[in-house]
Formats: structure tokens, C-alpha cells, sequence
């Protein structure tokens, strides 16, 4: 069963794990399966809205994806060293 309190993660560490998984997918996320994936609801809500106002993930009604930025960073590699 999984665990019904997940550990505390940071607002960037969160983030990075849903901007992740919408990078893997070719296909748009609904907000429930984000919810369902990351085990919280609120942060993951919240993560989608971050990623949202910073133009790296578009919302559609009840699903997400990552914007073509977004896309070509992940390619480039952008902010690793």
C-alpha cells in the first residue's frame, strides 16, 4: 500500500519530477494521472501551475504538456553542467 503521507520535497525537486514526466510522454498528462504519480495531489497542483506560469508546460482544461521550450531545453540539455 502506498504510503498516505509522503516525504516533505522541495518546490524545485517536485517541479523537475513533473516536468520530467511530462518530457517522457509524447502524449498530454491528465491532472489526476500527475496526481496519481507524484502521491500528492496539492504539490502536484502546484507544480503544474509553477511549471504553467513559467511557460513550461501548457494546461488544456484537465491535461498538461510540456511547451516546445521546454521540449528543446530537455534536448540541449539546458541548466546542467
Amino acid at each position: 500500500m502506498p504510503d498516505e503521507n509522503p516525504i516533505p520535497v522541495s518546490e524545485e525537486r517536485q517541479d523537475n519530477s513533473v516536468l520530467n514526466m511530462l518530457l517522457a510522454s509524447p502524449y498530454p498528462w491528465s491532472l489526476g494521472e500527475v496526481a496519481r504519480e507524484t502521491r500528492d495531489p496539492i504539490s502536484a497542483a502546484d507544480s503544474i501551475r509553477r511549471l504553467t506560469e513559467t511557460g513550461l508546460a501548457h494546461r488544456v482544461g484537465d491535461f498538461v504538456f510540456p511547451t516546445r521550450a521546454a521540449r528543446r531545453a530537455a534536448e540541449l540539455r539546458v541548466g546542467t553542467v
